[in-house]
């Protein structure tokens, strides 16, 4: 049973690491490649640290709910049996929630642009690419998604 524990989380967690979106700069999907997008030059005025988190989803939460359940089931007997897996639902629905953010999270860089025309911007991004204030940079704006990218020039 402890194996069989142990391959399961493994398991959601590698799962859960697949389905994080990414964010990055350098990144495209097949529906983005070859797609015009438009480019303007700025400057970087600040660049903040920041969490790019996947929408809230029920998985981490329903999986460590039944793998905590299960575990703690096999504690005392009878009512102390029933107890025991309801405090293992709940324990590990938390822990499983927890779990699923710390494997989707990418560290991100909020960056704030000045862009020739005058215009402020933020952009969100994966930190792949370090930005300094001051630098010259490109903003690429996809004609198909409305989304920004902020590249180095």
């Amino acid at each position: 049973m402890k194996n069989f524990t142990i391959i399961t989380l493994i398991s959601i967690s590698m799962l859960l690491g697949a389905c994080a979106p990414d964010r990055s700069t350098k990144i495209y999907t097949s529906a983005q490649a070859l797609q015009a997008e438009d480019v303007e030059e700025g400057v970087v005025e600040s660049v903040q640290e920041a969490k790019i988190r996947k929408e809230d989803t029920p998985v981490g939460s329903i999986a460590g709910a039944a793998i905590g359940g299960i575990a703690a089931s096999g504690i005392g007997g009878g009512k102390g049996s029933a107890i025991a897996s309801i405090a293992g639902a709940v324990v590990g629905g938390f822990l499983g929630d927890k779990a699923e953010k710390l494997v989707t999270d990418k560290k991100a860089y909020k960056i704030v642009v000045k862009l020739d025309s005058g215009q402020k911007i933020v952009v969100v991004q994966q930190a792949d690419v370090p930005f300094q204030p001051g630098e010259r940079v490109n903003v690429f704006s996809s004609r198909v998604d409305n989304t920004k990218r902020v590249s180095k020039l």
